[in-house]
């Protein structure tokens, strides 16, 4: 925007600044409103609409001469666009930083035997118009908001020698002044503006507040992470204090059971930890912080139950809290850091954690810890992480070698006809479905095949009894364990038969498709596989008779099923489901024409 201004008088009309200046009130109370409506389209709108109105405004206050008259005005729609603009995004950009800049040029404009600084940047320009003489004192509660929000943009992108200089600045002291962040914030005292002035979204006694609360958070969290407990403990302390949202009470309150965990002060820390947990629905970190303070306790299955909980919480999507539109605390916090000790870490990770637990503990809470470790596998293949996954099967299957039989001798003796195969649990072979996945994502052919192989070779030795196949296969409400095994056979089938169609072994593929179809009647995926596979090759006789009869099924009323197959099993299954079912179909449909009626 152009620094130039109209010739003639340096001051507008008295009615024109009159005319702004309820402009802007108006566009004030609009947020407001917009604040306090229960319809999120109808808030957003009315926001947005304040948000261009306050961006004309400011474009017409800075075609004028910069006079204090103007300016006292121009200053606070500044502070009002920032505002609003910082809200609506939820963060600081550099457009922001080029607001402060243009105002305090302007400012600078008017004030005589002063050339700012602009080769120190902002930091430079702040000093040189506060450090002015020939200041006008109707400017400074203006200027003291628009600096509270250049340390609220200073704090979120961690510049505290800036902030810190220019609170010093405000507070009228800079060499031998305190750097003591908290204290620095706590001195200053924005002017109060007058009755009359022009409405702003937040005062700056309001915006200093917040910036001490968010302060004091980000240094206890930064103190207690390099573990000076007592000064954590001082400024979590504060955070508490000051204006805190119930999502961010619930972060101080566990950052303070943490701290005082580490002190040796666990009853203060569960106190703490159980107003977090009532504070809101983020129950992931005070959760977490329970089940180590509990192990700290020697405590087990309350550690044990606090993990449990924590799989459930970071499974449910929370509803957040419709942010107010100001400068909140929120706005001001660090991201997630996974050094922090309130980052929870992914569901996979969580159940990773807890079958380790249990393992190491050796008293599983209920039956079902293999599953544990399947679901943290299959979600960590999900997620792209197949090495880690191929880790967490190899952990689950050393961990509970003792259970199993010794696999290789009894294999090769099963090979060679001399032993029978005992049972092993199917959760076992699941291990090695997934395993063979990972091996798949990685891109290792022969790894993949070897796996599947090894799952097939135990699924066709299992026998279908809910009482022999183990916890893995009970603990799914409804789940019979033939069921399981049916799914698991087609699954390990179809896998490696898209394996043998990855390396162009079409006829090898078929074979497993067709057993795929046959262990497991009505498995639609299988049928589509196999329906390509006979396609590629051909055949197409047997391509559409299969078409006819997979569109027959789907003509028949479904039955409701009274099963549910495990989590990991599903999200296997999902793995191996065409995109396009139907999409496909249809060419099929189209490509593979009606046999002639003999």
């Amino acid at each position: 925007m152009s620094h130039h201004t109209p010739l003639g008088s340096s001051v507008p009309q008295a009615n024109c600044l009159d005319l702004w200046r309820e402009k802007n009130d108006q566009l004030v109370r609009q947020v407001k409103v917009a604040q306090e409506s229960g319809l999120p389209l109808r808030r957003q709108q009315l926001a947005q609409d304040a948000l261009e109105g306050l961006r004309r405004l400011l474009h017409s206050l800075q075609g004028l001469p910069a006079a204090v008259p103007v300016l006292s005005l121009e200053l606070t729609v500044i502070c009002n666009f920032i505002t609003l603009r910082a809200s609506l995004t939820q963060g600081f950009t550099e457009d922001q930083a080029q607001d402060i800049q243009w105002g305090l040029e302007r400012v600078g404009e008017t004030l005589e035997q002063l050339e700012p600084r602009l080769e120190h940047g902002l930091k430079g320009l702040w000093n040189s118009i506060l450090n002015a003489s020939s200041l006008l004192l109707e400017l400074l509660p203006a200027l003291h908001h628009l600096a509270g929000l250049q340390v609220a943009l200073w704090l979120s992108t961690d510049r505290l020698g800036d902030l810190t200089f220019l609170l010093q600045t405000l507070n009228g002291s800079q060499s031998g002044a305190s750097e003591d962040l908290l204290m620095l914030l706590k001195t200053w005292s924005p002017p109060a503006k007058e009755s009359d002035a022009p409405l702003t979204l937040q005062d700056a006694q309001s915006l200093r507040d917040v910036l001490l609360t968010a302060s004091a958070y980000r240094q206890g969290l930064q103190e207690l992470i390099t573990g000076s407990l007592p000064r954590a403990l001082s400024s979590l302390h504060e955070a508490a204090s000051g204006l805190c949202s119930r999502p961010v009470l619930v972060q101080v309150y566990t950052a303070l059971g943490t701290c005082l965990r580490k002190m040796g002060n666990p009853q203060r820390a569960l106190l703490y930890l159980v107003e977090a947990l009532k504070g809101g629905s983020n129950w992931g970190p005070p959760l977490l912080e329970a089940s180590r303070l509990y192990r700290q306790l020697g405590n087990t299955v309350a550690e044990l139950e606090s993990l449990e909980l924590l799989v459930e919480a970071l499974s449910v999507t929370r509803n957040s809290e419709v942010p107010h539109l100001v400068i909140e605390v929120e706005l001001l916090l660090p991201q997630s850091d996974p050094a922090s000790p309130l980052h929870c870490g992914t569901q996979s990770q969580v159940k990773h954690l807890l079958a380790s637990r249990c393992l190491q503990v050796g008293s599983p809470p209920g039956p079902c810890m293999p599953e544990v470790f399947l679901e943290a596998a299959a979600a960590l293949i999900q997620a792209g992480r197949a090495q880690d996954a191929l880790t967490v099967c190899e952990e689950l299957i050393s961990r509970t070698s003792s259970l199993l039989p010794k696999m290789p001798w009894l294999w090769e003796d099963a090979r060679k006809g001399t032993k029978e195969l005992p049972h092993c649990p199917l959760w076992v072979s699941a291990t090695l479905l997934l395993q063979g996945q990972a091996w798949m994502q990685l891109g290792a052919e022969k790894e993949a095949i070897s796996e599947f192989s090894r799952c097939l070779e135990l699924l066709f030795r299992a026998t279908p009894k809910d009482k022999e196949q183990g916890p893995a296969f009970n603990c799914e409400q409804g789940c019979t364990s033939n069921v399981a095994l049916q799914h698991l056979r087609a699954a390990a089938l179809v896998s490696r038969g898209l394996q043998w169609v990855a390396s162009g072994q079409d006829n090898k593929a078929l074979q497993d498709f067709l057993l795929s179809v046959q262990v497991c009647p009505g498995n639609q995926d299988a049928s589509f596989h196999l329906l390509q596979t006979l396609r590629r090759l051909d055949r197409r006789g047997e391509a559409t008779a299969l078409r006819q009869r997979m569109e027959a099924q789907t003509m028949l009323p479904q039955e409701n099923a009274t099963w549910s197959l495990p989590l990991y099993l599903e999200t296997f299954l999902s793995w191996i489901h065409p995109p396009d079912y139907e999409t496909l179909l249809e060419e099929f449909r189209t490509s593979l024409p009606e046999p002639c009626d003999l």
